[in-house]
């Protein structure tokens, strides 16, 4: 896991090829003029989200992780606070991994809350099971997808 300034964001962009463009992405784009959904960067190897849910407990946030996609999370109007646990050491899963949908679930608790505030992101890799999501009422966010 990462944790960093947008502003900040070059000293990691060479730790993948589509970082860059993502980060370019995210510092050039107003989010508060763009809609809820997604957008594609570069076909299935880069895409984002922009989501608007309704924050959760640490009580009801789902740990999760993904085989074939690093996640960059970025809270956009309030301050998001996420879990952390190593995803060699998750052994309750609730269903079994999804392909389509790239993720499976866990019932396991993190072991390490992060808070995010908006203009600082988290970069979640397959290595990184995740509960992101906690917060105080709705809020909006952006989820880029880096396949690996």
């Amino acid at each position: 896991m990462i944790l960093n300034s947008l502003k900040d964001s070059a000293s990691i962009e060479s730790l993948h090829p589509l970082f860059k463009k993502a980060f370019d992405y995210l510092k050039a784009t107003d989010f508060s003029k763009v809609p809820a959904g997604k957008t594609i960067l570069d076909g299935d190897k880069l895409y984002l989200s922009v989501a608007e849910p309704t924050g959760k407990t640490k009580e009801t946030a789902r740990m999760e992780t993904h085989d074939k996609y690093i996640d960059i999370q970025m809270p956009l109007t309030a301050v998001e606070t996420m879990g952390w646990k190593a995803t060699k050491d998750l052994k309750e899963p609730t269903a079994p991994y999804n392909p389509e949908k790239d993720i499976t679930f866990f019932a396991d608790k993190p072991t390490t809350y992060v808070a995010v505030q908006p203009g600082e992101f988290a970069i979640f890799f397959p290595e990184d099971g995740h509960a992101p999501g906690i917060a105080e009422g709705n809020f909006r966010k952006v989820i880029v997808k880096v396949k690996i």
